[in-house]
């Protein structure tokens, strides 16, 4: 075989390895190796060569046979492998910190999450404090787990490739090489690290989520993504991916405006969806501090109007907002994570009365709206599926940069 003829031999056993291994971390459930050769066009010894492969480099394991109920050898089972390589997310909210070890199975391998106000922060201290309860978690991970890199969600416009925070409102930074930050603390030096916009991240756990739980189907991987914190983020997801646009800083719906005279954001303009519908103004309209937890908002709720009226213009607020998006965009599902998923029951009526009568394809195409299935700290989780992005998508470089047993 000629010098190309053997390159492109290589470049193509590369590219099936890849596809392999997106099919088992990507599926629902088990597959076979029979599977796996029938959807990707590949022969079965083929498939099988490729297979080993990725179980002798602990990418994916070997499971016990699958039972058919006819004659012949069962096909064994093929999963990702629970404990080699993870990915380390990193989660920087205004009130919060969180940190997450994602294996390629979708587990958590660790995690921790620590209370802080960050409004108006320095991004030094945020940093040390961030790298310190990372270290608390790497520290207690099994030798054998081998982290691919760090992936630091921010709520922030960041500038694609650099590492640097170009502006995150809500924290009061600008131009921050948060990065550089982050490379000096002991727990994360070892390590690549690369930042992402926080509800782009929750999107992508999300999407992830949705397709463990067997929601496959291409309506079911395309939806608008609303996470609500402190700050709104949001994100247009299409066949499971984010839409990241030209410089990665779409999806900004709480900078939508809903009353152009409306309260001075953060963001220095005048009536962005975030002064009416952020968790602190939920907080202040219902006459509460902003130390007031979700679950002491739901328990006031029950027992004072002015809480439950504070929802309500929050609500109404959201759903101008994503019926204008909607306008655009053409989904038909609705997800509500970050605290809107907690308070889901609250909020949906409100924001599902909006779109009815303001979506002008709503009587054709009913859009749906659900709470999101990620859970809590989305964004830790998706920072850390980012990370093993990476390795799925050119395990041959992972395997031959790493010695395996």
């Amino acid at each position: 075989m000629s010098p190309v003829g053997a390159a492109r031999q290589q470049s193509l056993r590369t590219h099936n390895l890849a596809l392999v291994l997106r099919a088992v971390v990507e599926a629902p459930g088990p597959l076979t190796r029979a599977r796996i050769a029938g959807a990707l066009g590949l022969t079965r010894s083929t498939a099988s060569d490729l297979v080993d492969r990725l179980i002798a480099a602990r990418l994916v394991d070997e499971l016990e046979p699958e039972l058919v109920g006819r004659a012949g050898r069962p096909g064994m089972l093929l999963a990702p492998h629970r404990g080699g390589v993870a990915g380390l997310g990193l989660e920087i909210q205004v009130d919060h910190l969180a940190v997450r070890v994602t294996a390629l199975d979708g587990s958590s391998l660790g995690e921790a999450r620590e209370a802080g106000d960050h409004r108006a922060s320095d991004p030094a201290v945020v940093a040390r404090s961030l790298g310190r309860l990372a270290a608390q978690v790497v520290t207690q991970l099994p030798a054998q787990i081998e982290l691919a890199g760090a992936c630091v969600s921010v709520p922030a416009l960041l500038r694609s490739g650099s590492g640097i925070v170009a502006l995150a409102p809500n924290l009061a930074w600008s131009g921050v090489d948060l990065v550089a930050l982050l490379c000096e603390q002991p727990g994360l030096r070892a390590l690549p690290i690369e930042l992402g916009n926080d509800a782009d991240l929750s999107a992508r756990a999300e999407a992830r989520a949705r397709a463990v739980a067997g929601g496959t189907a291409r309506e079911e991987q395309s939806f608008l993504y609303i996470a609500g914190e402190v700050g709104i983020g949001g994100a247009i997801v299409v066949d499971g991916e984010p839409a990241r646009g030209q410089h990665g800083w779409s999806g900004e719906i709480g900078h939508t405006v809903i009353d152009r005279s409306g309260p001075r954001c953060a963001c220095g303009a005048t009536g962005c969806l975030e002064q009416y519908a952020g968790l602190d103004v939920i907080r202040r309209r219902s006459g509460l501090s902003l130390e007031t937890t979700v679950d002491q908002l739901l328990d006031r709720e029950r027992r004072s109007i002015r809480v439950r009226r504070s929802l309500e213009w929050a609500s109404a607020a959201i759903g101008v907002a994503v019926a204008t998006t909607l306008n655009l965009v053409d989904v038909e599902r609705v997800v509500l994570g970050g605290v809107y998923a907690r308070l889901f029951d609250h909020l949906a009526p409100g924001i599902e009365r909006e779109v009815r009568s303001r979506v002008l394809a709503a009587r054709w195409a009913p859009v749906e709206v659900v709470a999101a299935l990620a859970g809590p700290d989305s964004a830790a989780t998706g920072a850390g599926w980012r990370v093993l992005d990476g390795v799925v998508a050119d395990p041959a470089r992972w395997i031959a940069g790493h010695s395996h047993p």
